[in-house]
């Protein structure tokens, strides 16, 4: 007695096959079916099975007549998807289910071809891969823009004195140009991460099967060649099993988002009454529903919050894999969603920041009367303490640290303390000493190499934009 055929409004999912009669539990489908977040697959998808399909005909494994029909569909199905138009249904649990039943409807059972020597297991480790790849490359891209409005800010800036801070206490004082381009080099370390992710990653996974190879004569190295990998992955049970390249990836959008929210809780303090250093227009900023001279920093703000995503998604994934045995288990079905919202997240916290670097306005006077509180220049007195006076630095350390304590006594700043004072204490002193306590002098003086010296700033930021700007056109060239 034959079955009866699946009725049209209720298309049969292929992954059932003939081993399963009945309909899968409506909770059963719910928890199951992944095509509400794994659409944004489907470039990948379409791309590793035109190249899948060009394998099985030049291995003359399908007729080239299928694998004509069979390439046309899915170009069709690309079309229809980009377009807005493809019917994705939930019965077919994955973008891949998804594919393969239009790409039928369209070409009829030539379709069914397609699925020779692959499994959904490599399939769909192939299409993270490439996804992953091009997420790294979109990625490297948005921090390039932040580095070039770092450094744009900087040869500005290579001479307007800011202190700088240990502890947040005033430390010494370092130009502004300075501080910027330590977030660029943070940012050139990001991007290293990525490029190292992207080329452990770069290995193809396609022809692995569901976890043992196939017996089908596939020629791996074509469809790797075909994909841009650099080679196929040596190991059948490692190809489909293996997240290593999503959590490494991860971990470098968390070290990155980590690297975003220190900038932002500076942008926070800075933009504060107490501190005035910066202002943001209207752009970048909000208003309060109560307090009408409010201006907050909402964009610096959440861009420091969701640091927790970039963790989270990290900690997610890696509580999934932990304990799963090989080769593949459902349970790595849930490594896109994290893997989704961590590049999402990034892209618009790079984009989010590199405004409000564009848009940032300094107030060179508030950061100049700041650099010249809290003693900051104190370093300076005992550098020229032990230079003139061949004093160790330790006990010009101690001789200064009386000096300061003596000009907190008085009410007064270091730099304004009178000589006889500071005679008082070391008699040795000349005025020859104060003239290293302004603070345009104390970073002039800060000339060793990575130093705050505006001369040494403005040379960084040259190379800095040769390093990461026009190494990135000559990677295009290339």
């Amino acid at each position: 007695m034959s079955r009866p055929r699946p009725s049209a409004a209720k298309p049969r999912n292929a992954a059932r096959g003939g081993r399963l009669s009945g309909e899968p539990a409506e909770i059963m489908q719910r928890i199951n079916v992944s095509i509400d977040f794994d659409r944004r697959l489907y470039a990948q998808d379409i791309a590793g099975s035109l190249a899948h399909c060009a394998m099985l005909v030049a291995r003359r494994i399908i007729t080239p007549e299928d694998g004509e029909a069979i390439a046309r569909g899915l170009e069709k199905i690309r079309a229809e998807i980009e377009a807005g138009r493809f019917p994705f249904r939930v019965e077919h649990e994955d973008i891949h289910l998804n594919i393969e039943a239009r790409l039928g409807e369209l070409i009829g059972p030539a379709a069914g071809r397609l699925h020779t020597a692959r499994s959904r297991n490599d399939q769909v480790a192939t299409d993270l891969r490439l996804w992953v790849r091009d997420a790294i490359d979109h990625l490297d891209r948005h921090m390039t823009l932040l580095q070039a409005a770092l450094i744009d800010q900087a040869e500005t800036h290579a001479a307007t004195v800011m202190p700088g801070f240990t502890h947040l206490q005033t430390a010494q004082p370092v130009t502004f140009g300075h501080h910027l381009l330590a977030y660029v080099e943070m940012l050139g370390r990001d991007r290293g991460r990525l490029r190292d992710c992207r080329k452990r990653l770069n290995e193809c996974p396609l022809g692995a099967g569901a976890l043992a190879g196939t017996s089908f004569p596939i020629d791996r190295d074509k469809t790797a060649k075909a994909l841009a990998f650099d080679q196929p992955m040596a190991n059948s049970l490692d190809a489909v099993s293996d997240r290593d390249f999503a959590l490494e990836f991860l971990a470098a959008c968390a070290i990155s988002g980590m690297h975003l929210s220190r900038f932002a809780e500076e942008i926070v303090l800075w933009l504060s009454p107490p501190f005035g250093f910066i202002r943001l227009s209207d752009s970048y900023t909000t208003g309060s529903s109560m307090m009408p001279q409010k201006r907050n920093p909402d964009a610096a703000e959440l861009v420091r919050a969701k640091t927790g995503r970039f963790l989270g998604a990290f900690a997610s994934l890696v509580t999934v894999m932990k304990g799963l045995p090989l080769a593949y288990s459902k349970d790595m079905q849930e490594d896109k969603v994290p893997v989704f919202e961590a590049a999402d997240t990034l892209e618009l916290c790079l984009a989010a920041t590199a405004g409000m670097v564009r848009d940032i306005a300094v107030d060179k006077a508030a950061m100049r009367r700041a650099a010249a509180a809290g003693h900051s220049t104190a370093t300076d007195l005992a550098d020229w303490l032990t230079r003139n006076l061949a004093l160790p630095f330790r006990d010009a350390h101690r001789i200064v640290g009386t000096l300061v304590k003596r000009a907190e006594e008085m009410g007064t700043s270091l730099a304004d303390l009178p000589l006889k004072e500071m005679q008082t204490i070391e008699p040795r002193i000349t005025a020859a000493a104060r003239e290293v306590l302004t603070v345009e002098k104390s970073v002039a003086s800060r000339a060793s190499l990575g130093g705050t010296a505006p001369t040494l700033v403005a040379a960084a930021a040259k190379a800095a934009r040769a390093r990461f700007l026009e190494e990135k056109k000559e990677n295009k060239k290339r």
